[in-house]
């Protein structure tokens, strides 16, 4: 007969392997462009706040105030419709405790739709080691078209399709070494 430690150790472990990964992981927070831009910004490590800067990115919020965002939105004020905020801002719908100080849903799509959220992860010194910083949040995407087309796809009301190739060209911001 096992005691009750073993017991309750073994049920433990059963929970923790048979809870789904998102049940056990740890929330980050949004720290928003301008945090990730502060380090983001030189050629040296490659201009990747002026890369987004000039993209529709970071205008996607914008383009929800617009006289055509009315006619697709069942909202009065698009920029309050989930439908529409899922896709063009950063964060829709996180809790105010995951929302760092500099952090603006209105800068549009930023870093984190992308990356995750970087609170754990922004530090120079976790930015450093690839593998820590995945560790704490930082997404590498196995198929970033596939990542993509979570919102370049025809659910969108305004949608005239997608050349994958032609856009990622537009945003590639890579990090150079050295």
């Amino acid at each position: 007969m096992l005691s009750r430690t073993v017991l309750a150790v073994l049920l433990i472990v059963t929970t923790y392997l048979v809870l789904p990964a998102s049940a056990q992981a740890q929330s980050y927070g949004y720290e928003g462009v301008q945090v990730c831009g502060m380090c983001h910004k030189t050629e040296k490590s490659g201009n990747q706040l002026k890369v987004w800067q000039d993209s529709q990115h970071s205008k996607a919020f914008k383009a929800l105030q617009s006289a055509e965002a009315k006619k697709f939105s069942k909202e009065a004020d698009p920029s309050k419709d989930a439908k529409c905020l899922k896709c063009h801002t950063s964060g829709s719908g996180i809790a105010a405790n995951l929302v760092g100080t500099k952090f603006k849903m209105e800068d549009g799509v930023q870093c984190e739709t992308c990356h995750g959220p970087g609170s754990a992860y922004k530090s120079m010194a976790v930015m450093k080691n690839k593998a820590e910083a995945q560790k704490k949040g930082l997404m590498a995407h196995a198929d970033i078209e596939k990542f993509c087309k979570t919102c370049h796809n025809s659910e969108s009301p305004t949608f005239k399709g997608f050349d994958f190739k032609v856009m990622w060209a537009k945003i590639a911001h890579p990090t150079p070494k050295g």
